[in-house]
């Protein structure tokens, strides 16, 4: 059997996945850290209006949505590298981390999520009593 091959088909498919389509835009980029008691999380949406995002916790599943429509006009495009559409990025959180609430906040262009460490994960003494009187407390 006689086979073509498209040695830049490879190439293209990467690139899609990488960069993103018209149709399918590429993920939002994201930093995320912890800072004393919270988990923070920051996505770069530059461009897009904060009534477009959409933030849903099922479970330990976070999914962030949001949109930047498409440019509804009769100009001539020179170039178009920004991409639009519906972007969409989801999270799987730790059971350590309290998704009830969840603090959010958009500016300049960037949506930042709080998640506070769950009460039950974050460290506690723990006084541990001997048969004389004196007690100590120890780490957990």
């Amino acid at each position: 059997m006689l086979m073509r091959t498209d040695p830049f088909r490879e190439l293209d498919r990467l690139t899609q996945q990488v960069f993103g389509t018209a149709t399918r835009p590429a993920v939002m980029p994201m930093d995320a850290w912890r800072a004393g008691d919270e988990f923070v999380v920051e996505f770069d949406l530059p461009g897009v209006s904060p009534e477009s995002v959409d933030l849903d916790v099922e479970r330990n599943v976070l999914t962030v949505r949001a949109e930047r429509p498409a440019r509804a006009g009769e100009e001539e495009l020179v170039a178009a590298e920004r991409p639009r559409g519906i972007f969409s990025r989801q999270l799987i959180l730790g059971d350590n981390l309290d998704t009830g609430k969840i603090d959010a906040s958009y500016d300049a262009g960037v949506l930042t999520l709080r998640i506070p460490v769950a009460e039950r994960a974050k460290p506690r003494k723990i006084t541990i009593m001997s048969k004389g009187e004196d007690r100590h407390a120890i780490d957990a």
